[in-house]
């Protein structure tokens, strides 16, 4: 297999998933030539990481203002996107353009013309775009398509699915950048994401209509007074009043933020420890939509991010029975060090309750890596020698626009109190996707 040339936009937390693998395990398939950031710092340190954890050589370091005369430098086949949310975009337009195929982290963007914007760009330039859905490839996931897609309770009608994040992965996204819904179009679309994928990808539809309700009930300042809270501050690390906060992150004690960017900040003034009850948060922290799909099923989707524990329950309703799954994950912080545990589940149950049948257990076998397994098998299709695959796991910008659409749908139905129809948001030029 041809070996293909990769840079890389964006050397926050969540790069290193990428070139720590082509690194650690594609180096016959995959080579990694640059990387983009707008803070020197933090890319320096991802050099470190290529070298002093994973053995590799040191690549080469672009300004995010010279994004252009790397393409020209480095004449990569693939630029990979991890920058913040609502950059991606920009990178991933330009590097079709200038004749690269892009592997984006999700969300692939946070609003409507953003997301047309690409559709656009896919269409001019004949380029491919794949959207790095790894919870697609977690086994318990794809156990979930096989069942729907043999009939095991017939054709599905209505799902139900409750996702949970608990006070340390999900306070977490009140911490950082995506506290601003401008970067991250809230967690309605950063991370509900991956939730509104894979009900396209278990029941093979697209979404039709999306109704939603939204609001910040937990953090944030006014709701912390309203508890009783007195002591605040703006961030976390050095300060007296945020020792005994069990939702303080204090960078200083732990080497990889420290580095990633405590010693990052004197460059964009950027703060990774902000406190989850301050000022400024625009994103929701408790939501409920209901989606209708092409096909007629019905979802009911909720997503809270201050709960005890962390995971989802999920049922499917058929016309010949019902699937329940309870998934429990183990919790982590983004960048801190335990790359291991992304994904890593605590416990796991699948039952199929047929129509006129005794319910079962479904059994699904976890492999190594995260995601139960599914993360090796992503990398594999991304930078190796990629396998056939029955269930057609392998994301493009279509699948990567539907999905941040219902969230997006929502986002427009928070707002305004009215339903919102999918198909009005953006044009696609592949009707039959």
């Amino acid at each position: 297999m041809e070996r293909k040339r990769y840079v890389l936009v964006g050397t926050g937390g969540r790069a290193e998933f990428f070139y720590g693998a082509m690194v650690r395990d594609f180096g016959a398939t995959a080579e990694l030539v640059a990387f983009c950031d707008l803070n020197e710092t933090r890319a320096r340190y991802a050099n470190r990481l290529i070298e002093e954890k994973y053995g590799g050589t040191a690549v080469d370091l672009y300004k995010a203002s010279d994004f252009e005369q790397m393409i020209k430098d480095k004449q990569p086949d693939t630029v990979i996107v991890t920058s913040v949310d609502r950059t991606h975009h920009h990178y991933i337009i330009r590097a079709l353009e200038l004749g690269c195929d892009v592997i984006t982290e999700k969300p692939m963007t946070v609003d409507e013309e953003k997301c047309q914007q690409i559709l656009d760009a896919v269409e001019r330039t004949g380029q491919k775009v794949r959207v790095t859905f790894n919870y697609r490839y977690a086994p318990h996931h794809t156990k979930a398509r096989e069942l729907i897609r043999d009939g095991a309770i017939g054709k599905v009608t209505s799902v139900h699915f409750e996702w949970l994040l608990n006070t340390e992965h999900g306070a977490d996204y009140f911490r950082r950048w995506h506290r601003d819904k401008r970067n991250s179009g809230g967690l309605l679309v950063h991370k509900s994401t991956h939730h509104f994928d894979l009900v396209n990808f278990w029941i093979d539809s697209q979404p039709d209509t999306v109704f939603a309700f939204g609001d910040l009930l937990f953090y944030g300042r006014e709701n912390a007074e309203q508890r009783g809270q007195t002591d605040f501050y703006n961030r976390a690390t050095g300060n007296a009043n945020a020792q005994h906060d069990p939702f303080a992150l204090h960078l200083d004690r732990n080497p990889n933020l420290k580095a990633m960017y405590l010693d990052a900040e004197h460059e964009d003034g950027y703060q990774r420890d902000q406190s989850v009850f301050g000022d400024g948060i625009s994103i929701e922290d408790t939501m409920s939509v209901v989606v209708r799909y092409k096909n007629k099923a019905m979802l009911t989707y909720s997503l809270n991010a201050y709960m005890p524990w962390e995971g989802y329950r999920i049922a499917f309703n058929g016309t010949t029975g019902r699937i329940e799954m309870e998934i429990v994950e183990k919790s982590y912080v983004n960048a801190g060090g335990e790359k291991a545990d992304e994904g890593a589940l605590e416990g796991k149950r699948i039952t199929v309750y047929p129509m006129f049948g005794k319910p079962y257990e479904v059994q699904v076998e976890e492999r190594e890596g995260g995601h139960g397994g599914g993360d090796p098998v992503l990398l594999n299709d991304l930078f190796g020698e990629p396998e056939e695959d029955p269930f057609h796991r392998a994301a493009d910008h279509t699948d990567g626009a539907r999905s941040i659409l219902t969230g997006i749908a929502a986002n427009q139905s928070i707002r305004t109190g009215l339903p919102v129809k999918v198909d009005q948001l953006v044009h696609f030029y592949n009707k039959g996707k």
